[in-house]
């Protein structure tokens, strides 16, 4: 099966299988989203979705997140590790969004990669969530899936990236990668994928190769 078949494929299967595709972050503003990404770097996002209550009723604007006290907010986002650091990048994005994007959060990707603390993966997040442009989020569960689906080469995420978007349909590529994240929490698991009840079995080359290679040992 030819890669873009394949991908395409894939796009329909999730689709079917987890219609709704949402971010598992909950947030209410563009800049809570943005915050809550940040956070969730090494953490669950059980756990980010629980800090946040809290810290955005405390701080509900970017303005006021510009003006946080540094101790304050790293009370606040502890148990979320990396605290100190995390902080530090959440103040300053937001004191880079009032001092150079009008005390909004930007809508090109070159702008949010800018911001302190967000790469790539997190400004692709902000482009498809709230911006409702094209975009690849490409994280563990999109590197580790679409490489057993054959679709990507790699653990570098830019490459992943690269590889990707000539393949998935622009208005579906950012649903796809968060119906990847679910499917790679319920089914294609690391280290045990459950191979026997996924629905992408009939698409991944993964799936193909393990199943043939055992058909000839048992021949």
């Amino acid at each position: 099966m030819e890669q873009k078949q394949a991908a395409l494929m894939a796009v329909e299967l999730l689709k079917k299988e987890y219609p709704d595709a949402i971010c598992s972050l909950e947030y209410q503003k563009p800049h809570e989203l943005l915050i809550a990404t940040r956070l969730a770097a090494q953490c669950t996002d059980a756990r980010v979705n629980i800090v946040c209550k809290d810290l955005f009723q405390k701080y509900q604007t970017i303005q006021e997140f510009a003006q946080a006290d540094l101790a304050d907010v790293e009370n606040l986002i502890k148990s979320c590790g990396l605290y100190k650091t995390k902080a530090k990048d959440i103040i300053a994005m937001c004191q880079m969004m009032m001092e150079v994007y009008g005390g909004q959060v930007p809508d090109s990707l070159e702008q949010l990669v800018k911001l302190p603390g967000i790469g790539r993966k997190t400004a692709n997040l902000i482009m498809g969530d709230i911006f409702h442009k094209p975009a690849i989020v490409v994280d563990t569960h999109c590197i580790r899936i679409t490489n057993l689906l054959g679709l990507s080469e790699g653990k570098d995420p830019l490459k992943v990236e690269n590889q990707l978007r000539p393949l998935l349909p622009p208005e579906e590529s950012n649903n796809f990668c968060h119906r990847l994240v679910l499917h790679g929490r319920a089914v294609c698991v690391a280290r045990r994928p459950a191979c026997d009840r996924c629905v992408l079995s009939v698409c991944c080359k993964h799936f193909q190769d393990t199943y043939q290679l055992e058909s000839a040992k048992k021949d």
